[in-house]
């Protein structure tokens, strides 16, 4: 081994980020493709509970231990009438899905959807159409889901048979306002208002909601960061979060480039942040601003394919990306780099969880796998709750096509006073040699080391299918812990999950 293939690190309780805020591990369902018919409902399934929704992918995704789920869009939203989604199934309308150009039947809709997501043990992140609507449904949404009873549209929840309100919390104003591929799209200024006075009017009957403005849909918009300094001017003191969007790809096939794209959200996170303390000095607020990255993954794969889908059907497959092993790597990359800034982003939503650019794929009528993606996800959500520290980091650095100075070791550090658990995060972005690594962890006396957690393979486009699972960890990873010092290899290419634990 070389002396360019040593990391060191020092762990100590005291370096604390913040708190974590579970809903850090949020996902997303959105009308779209197959993510719900076909995904979480298929009523002619074999293991399709008395409701049509599916028993298999209900228990995928109590594995993921999800806190929180965004719906029902996602672009969807801004076209999207909720009153055709209530009542009885038969009398609801079929309509021309605008956004993904499909036929929505509406056999799901708000209540149905509440009710499933309790079943698999989250809550609603509940989105609002500021597109083609505005305050009016918003608000009648609102008193539909949370108010208790004895008015219009609270009665009529109730004699949906949804006797008790859903009690939502958090809701979103609006989705990616400044795209034009967005029904309604607006400029800063007419999403900024409509925002606000949507806000208004929410919180006027439940002030207990949280709210989330709309941010840029990525760095390259042109708009960015100015959306975000002219829409806050407005919604600052209304809103608690601003939301983040961001998918990667790797369509020139360059892996160490690929890796490497975390560097652009760690300064999409500083950016928006930055631009919110920039408001709340001109506002001279004492409030701190927090962001929601709402829609965060890889997408690409699936670009080709969608192209050719013939437009007005139900449920087609759209946006099925067969995740690879080095996706699985920069999802537990994106999972990190949120952990480092968990004292600014507060809730994010892997868009998104089934069938969709998803961890989780089924057939139609046949089995659910776990896609390569779910395992990063799945450690990050069971592993990564109490408090992020600061690691002090020195790693082998290399440079790529669009990135200089990227450490080779890619790691977060989560401390979980109440269970006495420290979990160590890491990728190795080496795709050639494996990275030995010291950590100095002397602040957590009589911890022992419960397992190494490794996620590796030969090939970084091996892929999973409902036949076989080529990608999965294992629990074989090399690391020791003596005297204060955690020591190990991590393999090239490689995601890691180091626990310990107070003996």
């Amino acid at each position: 081994m070389s002396a360019g293939s040593k990391a060191k690190m020092i762990v100590d309780k005291s370096f604390r980020i913040s708190e974590i805020d579970p809903r850090i591990y949020g996902s997303f369902i959105e009308h779209l493709g197959r993510a719900v018919y076909g995904g979480i409902y298929e009523a002619s399934h074999p293991d399709a509970d008395p409701a049509g929704f599916r028993n298999d992918v209900k228990q995928l995704i109590r594995e993921l231990n999800v806190p929180i789920i965004r719906y029902p869009g996602g672009n969807f939203v801004s076209g999207y009438n909720w009153e055709d989604g209530v009542g009885p199934v038969e009398n609801r309308p079929k309509r021309l899905e605008l956004a993904w150009r499909t036929v929505e039947p509406n056999y799901v809709g708000t209540n149905e959807f509440v009710k499933w997501a309790q079943e698999v043990g989250s809550e609603v992140m509940m989105a609002v159409n500021l597109g083609t609507r505005g305050v009016d449904a918003a608000r009648n949404l609102l008193e539909y889901c949370n108010h208790p009873g004895g008015s219009y549209w609270s009665d009529l929840r109730r004699s949906h048979g949804y006797e008790q309100p859903h009690r939502i919390k958090t809701w979103c104003l609006g989705n990616e306002m400044d795209g034009p591929w967005q029904i309604g799209q607006k400029t800063p200024q007419e999403y900024g208002r409509l925002a606000y006075e949507t806000a208004k009017a929410m919180r006027l009957i439940d002030p207990s909601i949280e709210l989330v403005s709309c941010g840029s849909s990525s760095t390259g918009m042109p708009t960015f960061p100015e959306w975000e300094a002219v829409t806050l001017d407005h919604t600052y003191e209304v809103a608690d979060y601003v939301s983040l969007h961001q998918y990667y790809g790797n369509r020139d096939g360059d892996s160490a480039n690929f890796l490497a794209r975390t560097m652009d959200m760690e300064h999409f996170i500083k950016t928006v942040a930055a631009t919110c303390d920039y408001v709340k000095a001109k506002k001279r607020s004492k409030k701190t601003m927090y962001l929601s990255f709402d829609e965060w993954n890889v997408w690409y794969h699936s670009n080709d394919a969608d192209a050719k889908i013939e437009p007005w059907t139900i449920g087609p497959p759209q946006l099925e990306d067969i995740y690879n092993f080095e996706d699985a790597l920069l999802v537990g990359s994106m999972l990190i780099t949120m952990l480092r800034h968990a004292d600014r982003v507060k809730m994010a939503c892997l868009a998104q969880l089934v069938n969709v650019i998803a961890p989780i794929m089924t057939e139609n009528g046949g089995r659910a796998w776990k896609q390569t993606i779910f395992y990063p996800y799945m450690h990050a959500s069971l592993y990564g709750r109490g408090v992020s520290l600061q690691p002090i980091v020195d790693s082998p650095r290399y440079d790529a096509q669009d990135y200089t100075d990227v450490p080779y070791l890619d790691t977060a550090v989560v401390y979980n006073e109440a269970e006495e658990e420290v979990t160590i995060f890491a990728v190795n972005r080496n795709l050639n040699e494996a990275l030995d690594l010291e950590c100095d962890v002397r602040s957590f006396e009589g911890y022992r080391l419960v397992e190494h957690i490794v996620m590796e393979h030969e090939d970084l486009k091996a892929v999973n299918t409902a036949a076989e699972e080529k990608v999965k960890p294992h629990s074989g990873g090399g690391a020791s812990l003596r005297d204060g010092y955690l020591t190990g290899r991590l393999a090239k290419a490689s995601w890691n999950v180091m626990r310990l634990k107070k003996a």
